[in-house]
């Protein structure tokens, strides 16, 4: 894949305060990465600066193999609470919007039309936004981030607002336009990381303090265990009377440190069977992105 956004030691200072320090990464064509942090890491303040709605104190950012000059051709940006006006309808508003990306006047009509089928709001395109629930906004505020088929397409918390169902919908939606565009969207919500993400960037006070693919920040920070889940409470003293293992008991589950202990599956599995425990469920874990995030992004007190 090629490169398509290269952004160096980017920094945004307010004051003495940096909500962006030195931050610098690179996005391939056709990939979707989570820019994870907590509140007050500089994801907003990053998004908004690629997105051209804030100047960078310091930094490049550079988009590979462009043909135009204009931002607003290359990228699609959804803030995290999208505004409308009131008094246009959803698709006066798309297509104003694809008008102000590029779109040729012939065309935006229909590009509005198309996309607002493609985010579930074809039969709402002529009520006013006014009327609209926030899922619908949410839409809407996708259809108009992608009317004019962006490169880029830069989400603030895109399913932050909606229901599980509603997240569920949009979720599928970003996958199908991956094949299309390259999608940068930040999150709280680890599980649509863990889903739908090529890349993680971790930030952390406004600088980069981790990045790479799933997998390879899974290896990382891996604390691989066994869980082991019995079915009666009494069975787990028994358990940790016959083996040498320092244990760690959550209620009737029992978890083994592989690494600290040295230990296999197979030696785990024989004692078990051996002794005839009554077992509800035995797996072996690695670290979750939540235990990750906890780690690399929120500075523990």
């Amino acid at each position: 894949m090629s490169i398509l956004l290269e952004v160096k030691n980017l920094t945004k200072s307010y004051s003495q305060e940096k909500a962006a320090d030195n931050i610098s990464f690179a996005l391939e064509e056709h990939t979707s990465t989570a820019l994870i942090g907590p509140n007050g890491a500089g994801k907003t303040t990053t998004l908004s600066m690629l997105a051209g709605l804030v100047s960078p104190s310091n930094g490049t950012i550079a988009f590979h193999n462009n043909k135009t000059s204009d931002i607003r051709e290359i990228i699609g940006f959804l803030p995290q609470y999208p505004k409308f006006f009131p008094w246009l309808s959803a698709l006066e508003f798309t297509e104003m919007a694809a008008r102000l990306s590029g779109v040729e006047a012939k065309k935006a009509t229909l590009e509005a039309r198309k996309t607002l089928e493609f985010v579930g709001l074809g039969d709402a395109m002529k009520k006013k936004t006014s009327a609209f629930s926030g899922g619908m906004k949410q839409r809407l505020g996708l259809a108009q981030a992608i009317v004019h088929k962006p490169k880029l397409l830069l989400l603030d918390e895109p399913v932050s607002a909606l229901d599980p169902a509603g997240r569920r919908q949009v979720m599928n939606l970003l996958k199908e336009l991956q094949a299309e565009t390259t999608i940068l969207y930040s999150t709280h919500i680890l599980n649509d990381a863990e889903e739908m993400t090529d890349q993680l960037l971790f930030l952390r006070q406004g600088a980069l303090v981790e990045h790479g693919s799933l997998e390879d920040v899974r290896t990382r920070y891996a604390k691989p265990r066994i869980l082991i889940e019995f079915e009666k409470l009494e069975d787990i003293q028994r358990f940790k009377a016959l083996t040498p293992w320092e244990l760690t008991v959550t209620g009737r589950t029992i978890a083994i440190d592989i690494v600290a202990e040295k230990v296999e599956m197979p030696a785990v599995l024989a004692i078990l069977y051996k002794e005839g425990f009554l077992i509800r469920k035995v797996e072996r874990q690695t670290a979750s992105l939540e235990e990750i995030f906890m780690e690399v992004a929120v500075i523990q007190s």
